[in-house]
């Protein structure tokens, strides 16, 4: 299988070079095949911007091979043309905006079956803040305050984008709208990969990932592991997504 990537917000804005430079070695390097899926924009018709700003930002980073998708609702999602192309990807990138049309339009979909099937050939799958949040198994939606279905790659993880600023009211929320389950903050410019091979997820970034447990919170910083013992390794159901 390949890497998950998950970032907690301001993606495309030169703070997390690293870890997208780390993202796209995993993927093959400056020729891995690049695709941005900018469906969680579409919302407030900002999916050709923000998709333009990736693809600008990978080539500064000397990809050859990036585009941006036409994924921007369920119907898209299900094109058999944009299918074919996340199964033949090397790094799938879903930005952020609304996570609930994101899930909506990918869950069960022609386009994230093909990419859980080329992230089950090595592929990588990054999200960032939306497109990390809907990576659980549920995620939360702000726009009603629930909870709601995910893309189940990421078990049960429940993850908080813009950690620094939505952290202690998300979190508060979330023990009430969740109880018992396991929380995960990240800070804008800030990202994991697991790519600490059996240790856990390794922390990119400027600021900080923090995992919430138990009452508990426990502060990584680039270059430290969140061991699996504490942020469990990524887990496809296998039962919702068929190889």
């Amino acid at each position: 299988m390949g890497r998950i990537v998950l970032a907690g917000g301001a993606e495309f804005s030169g703070r997390m070079r690293d870890l997208d430079r780390r993202a796209m070695g995993h993927a093959g390097g400056v020729g891995a095949a690049i695709r941005i899926v900018p469906a969680a924009a579409a919302p407030d018709n900002n999916q050709d911007r923000a998709g333009g700003r990736g693809v600008d930002w990978f080539r500064s980073l000397g990809a050859t091979d990036v585009a941006c998708s036409a994924i921007v609702d369920r119907a898209s999602a299900n094109d058999p043309r944009e299918a074919d192309n996340l199964t033949c990807a090397d790094l799938i990138y879903l930005l952020g905006g609304f996570p609930a049309h994101l899930a909506e339009s990918l869950q069960h979909s022609r386009s994230w079956l093909a990419a859980i099937r080329a992230y089950g050939t090595g592929a990588v799958i990054a999200g960032s803040s939306a497109g990390a949040m809907v990576l659980g198994e549920r995620f939360y939606d702000p726009a009603g305050s629930t909870i709601r279905p995910g893309l189940r790659v990421i078990g049960s993880t429940l993850v908080i984008p813009h950690h620094e600023r939505m952290g202690p009211t998300w979190a508060s929320r979330l023990e009430t709208l969740a109880p018992g389950s396991l929380l995960l903050g990240l800070d804008e410019s800030t990202g994991i990969i697991d790519d600490a091979g059996n240790e856990g997820w390794t922390v990119y970034g400027g600021g900080e990932a923090v995992v919430y447990v138990d009452g508990q919170q426990f502060r990584f910083r680039a270059g430290q592991v969140i061991p699996f013992t504490r942020l469990p390794p990524p887990h496809v159901d296998r039962e919702h997504h068929p190889w």
